[in-house]
């Protein structure tokens, strides 16, 4: 059994340390939110994670897992220091690791014989490790025997205990080899691929694959663009690419675009920090823009479909991300109900667990209690989360309770054919449009 410290209570932090002590280990969340600790302490959790809480529960239970907001209390016998801080985008675009810095500040007269290894999973510009390493310096010459490593993670929200305890790799980057073992041994008990780097090149690994994947996105978004102007069908396209070995399925479904904590700002990152250092990121400018466009896009066929957005119902399906998770983070649905406000159209909203969450960035939205509710009266529908109670929805039922059925498919989770046949017009990404051209039985429905 190890002692371990988790500095940070947020998703990262969080899910790491339940699944640390699920692995037998002693863990200590700190966090500096003293009502965030208190709620924790009660078993109440401060997002929405499949199977996290039952995790949790079970192992304050079994006293493998405690939390508080004292970083002496923490830091007292831990034989790891892991750092699962936020590094939020500066208006530039770089990872602001002062959040980092700090913690560090704060732990470094706490520092004593013998040293914690400290770990960073927070996800952080290459050299971050080393600039840490210098700061320990600065703060005490004594603590440059402490070693840092790098840990990046790879939890997909939705999936995160999984990802943990099942992943695809464990990457670790040092200078001082016997850290990283250190490290290592916590990992064991996974029997996972463990690539050891130095840290620099364990802090790229991780803005690569991020950066990768949503390139991967914004490529199929594009296709999709191509397919539905010259009357292809990107879901079979999609099939067709990803039975390739060399590509693969994953990441080739079309949609709204990406969003969350992590594609957004560290695809950002990564061309602030390329173009810093001499590069033309052209690339990734261009993931980005096909990205922003996709939102745009939405709008675009909703104003085919029915004309002026001024004083439009539209409903909305899914406020999430994703499925799986209350995270509405740099989430599409968001700024795509921006949008249609600021053209007007009044928005009714349903999510199975995010809207506590979107609400207050929301506040000219109406909640709905379930689907149905927020289809009722509404010139058209927008399904931009694919959560499996939308996927099994009565699509007659919908029908019947629209103003005009009109269902935007931002997912593609319905069959056309069968969306078509229960009297909706629809429109899909990257597939051909079913049903009669109806924009000025709209505009009339509307007025009259």
């Amino acid at each position: 059994m190890h002692q371990i410290c988790v500095i940070g209570s947020g998703y990262v932090g969080l899910v790491s340390g339940a699944c640390f002590a699920e692995l037998g280990n002693r863990v200590v969340c700190l966090d500096t939110d003293i009502e965030r600790v208190a709620s924790l302490q009660e078993g109440k959790l401060p997002f929405f994670e499949t199977g996290l809480e039952d995790l949790v529960r079970r192992n304050t239970a079994a006293e493998r897992l405690s939390f508080t907001s004292e970083y002496a209390e923490g830091v007292g016998g831990a034989e790891f220091l892991f750092l699962c801080l936020p590094t939020p985008p500066s208006p530039n675009g770089a990872a602001d690791t002062s959040i980092l810095r700090s913690a560090l500040e704060t732990l470094a007269p706490l520092l004593c014989e013998p040293y914690p290894v400290i770990v960073v999973k927070s996800t952080a510009p290459v050299g971050t490790c080393a600039s840490l390493q210098r700061l320990l310096e600065k703060l005490d010459p004594a603590l440059a025997h402490v070693a840092i490593v790098s840990n990046p993670e790879f939890l997909r929200e939705g999936s995160a205990i999984a990802d943990f305890l099942n992943p695809d790799r464990v990457v670790l980057g040092a200078e001082v080899l016997s850290a990283a073992d250190a490290v290592r041994a916590l990992y064991d008990p996974l029997d996972a691929p463990v690539l050891t780097t130095d840290s620099a090149t364990s802090e790229m690994i991780k803005y690569a694959s991020n950066a990768f994947l949503a390139t991967k996105i914004s490529f199929v978004n594009e296709v999709a663009d191509i397919c539905e102007r010259v009357g292809a069908d990107i879901s079979l396209v999609a099939d067709g690419m990803g039975l390739d070995r060399r590509i693969g399925k994953s990441f080739l479904r079309p949609g709204v675009g990406y969003g969350g904590s992590c594609f957004p700002k560290d695809t950002q990152a990564l061309a602030h920090l390329g173009a810093m250092h001499g590069a033309d990121p052209k690339l990734l400018r261009a993931v980005m823009d096909v990205n922003t466009h996709q939102f745009k896009r939405v709008l675009h066929k909703l104003r085919a479909e029915l004309g002026s957005l001024d004083g439009a119902t539209v409903a909305v399906w899914g406020l999430a991300y994703k499925p799986d998770t209350d995270d509405v983070r740099e989430a599409p649905a968001i700024e795509i109900i921006r949008l249609l406000e600021q053209e007007g159209a009044h928005v009714r909203a349903h999510d199975p667990v995010a809207m506590l969450k979107a609400a207050p960035k929301l506040p000219a939205t109406t909640m709905c209690r379930d689907p149905y509710d927020a289809a009722a009266g509404a010139d058209a529908v927008l399904l931009l989360t694919e959560w499996k109670e939308f996927k099994s929805i009565d699509l007659d039922r919908v029908a019947a309770l629209m103003h005009a059925p009109l269902l935007i498919d931002g997912r593609n989770v319905f069959n056309a054919a069968a969306a078509h046949d229960a009297g909706f017009v629809y429109v899909g990404v990257g597939r051909p449009r079913m049903g009669p051209h109806r924009r000025e039985a709209h505009v009339l429905a509307r007025r009259g």
